[in-house]
């Protein structure tokens, strides 16, 4: 069993830069899995949950939570991301920004379904590899073409060395390990 501490860092994360009423906040927890972080939201008074999902299984996970307003089953990337366009207050993603996940041009969708000044929440796993390295490649460049765009501003990023612990069995090592990750907070840019 891996100690996935993503969900967690995300929520501390974006936390402690949410200032609007979390109450009222509507999110959209894109690739939500079995509703984790919705429920650490939840404990920090936001509500309004729409979560998005490419397994019917882990729908029906997130489903069992009583959490969500709304659940939807979409691949990322194969199919539009089933996110009315300037609507949410904060956007989430934790955990499938990586190869053979989510692609890279999944960001812009992401910033579309932010409504002006809302937020968009990203944490992923510093992976090894040459496919892993080019994906972090890939994202950072899109990340900072879409600030030079005017689309965003970067609100923070944090570095752990702590994301994930992955077992000998995925690792191929004696022992655990974990792997570092990064989260990255945007807020879009309000309407002109």
């Amino acid at each position: 069993m891996m100690s996935y501490n993503a969900p967690q860092l995300a929520v501390d994360f974006l936390n402690a830069h949410f200032l609007p009423s979390r109450e009222d906040a509507l999110v959209l927890d894109v690739a939500c899995g079995s509703g984790l972080v919705a429920k650490l939201m939840s404990e920090l008074g936001f509500k309004l949950f729409v979560g998005v999902d490419g397994s019917k299984g882990m729908l029906e996970q997130a489903g069992v939570t009583g959490l969500y307003q709304d659940l939807r089953l979409a691949l990322l990337g194969k199919q539009p991301l089933p996110a009315q366009p300037g609507r949410f207050d904060v956007v989430i993603i934790v955990g499938a920004l990586g190869v053979g996940f989510a692609p890279v041009s999944i960001i812009r969708e992401l910033c579309q379904a932010a409504k002006p000044g809302g937020y968009v929440c990203m944490a992923r796993g510093q992976h090894t590899g040459p496919a892993a390295s080019r994906y972090q490649q890939v994202l950072e460049e899109e990340l900072q073409r879409m600030e030079e765009e005017g689309l965003w501003r970067r609100a923070g990023v944090q570095l752990t060395d702590r994301y994930m612990k992955e077992p000998p069995s995925v690792c191929g090592k004696e022992q655990s390990h974990f792997i570092s990750g990064c989260v990255y907070l945007y807020q879009k840019t309000p309407d002109p």
